[in-house]
């Protein structure tokens, strides 16, 4: 096929001259084995300090995730790294590579606000229900103390400040919103789709793929299931199919939106 990038289906990067190359300039296997390979290099890595250094357990859960958020660095780095070697690209130019990746200062307003805007609506009914607890809070604060005042205000705050303090020290605040998502997208979202477009798959199959891809990469989790069922593996296996499902659904928005948007932060 002749066709670029940029005319591809969904209007992928439609908006950026950074990946204005043609379709099937990688074959469908390789382009397949790739992304194979980035996956399973992105989980192998989690376990390569135990298991292929010998490195001794480490002395507590946040030295032992602190541990795993390094090995995700480092399998992201080495996917980012091997990508372009992959992928015709035409230049070396950070920019431009960058732009392959969906990081770019274009069209940000879009890219960011708009998705996010859609997003939220699938959490709008956790959003109300936290917001009728907050308007709950403060009708029984203000009931208690007899209205609004100064002093209410700065109690409130400094709770809130307590909160933000608390969750930002929490380990595995750091690995459910900061380092998973974003080694995620880059890996799954970021080093994938372009590879898989240029293996000349459509938009379609790309969004049902990486999400795919993503959920096999997590099924190391099921022996932990496996033995908090107390080895029951028909439990173990619905619960696993359960997650793997929501994964390859939601995974296949967040794959649209970056398809639609180029933009990395879309998803």
């Amino acid at each position: 096929m002749s066709q670029t990038m940029s005319s591809s289906p969904l209007g992928f990067q439609q908006q950026s001259s950074a990946m204005e190359f043609q379709n099937d300039a990688v074959s469908k296997p390789i382009s397949l084995i790739a992304c194979i390979a980035m996956a399973l290099l992105y989980v192998v890595t989690l376990y390569a300090p135990t298991v292929l250094l010998r490195l001794p357990p480490p002395s507590s859960f946040t030295n032992y995730m602190i541990r795993r958020f390094l090995c995700a660095v480092v399998s992201t780095t080495i996917s980012l790294f091997l990508s372009p070697l992959i992928l015709p690209v035409q230049t070396m130019d950070l920019p431009y590579i960058l732009g392959v990746y969906g990081i770019r200062m274009d069209h940000m307003w879009q890219a960011m606000v708009l998705p996010l805007a859609l997003t939220s609506l699938m959490y709008a009914g956790s959003l109300f229900l936290k917001s009728l607890l907050l308007l709950d809070f403060m009708r029984h604060h203000t009931a208690f103390d007899g209205g609004l005042s100064f002093d209410s205000f700065k109690c409130a705050s400094t709770r809130f400040i307590d909160w933000l303090s608390a969750i930002s020290s929490n380990v595995l605040t750091w690995r459910n919103y900061v380092v998973a998502p974003l080694t995620e997208e880059l890996v799954f979202r970021a080093c994938m789709i372009p590879i898989l477009f240029c293996g000349g798959f459509k938009a379609y199959s790309a969004m049902i793929l990486c999400p795919i891809f993503f959920s096999l990469a997590h099924l190391n989790h099921f022996m932990e299931i496996y033995v908090k069922q107390n080895y029951r593996i028909r439990k173990a296996a619905m619960i696993i199919g359960l997650q793997l499902g929501y994964t390859v659904i939601f995974g296949s928005y967040a794959s649209f939106l970056f398809i639609r948007t180029g933009w990395i932060c879309a998803g």
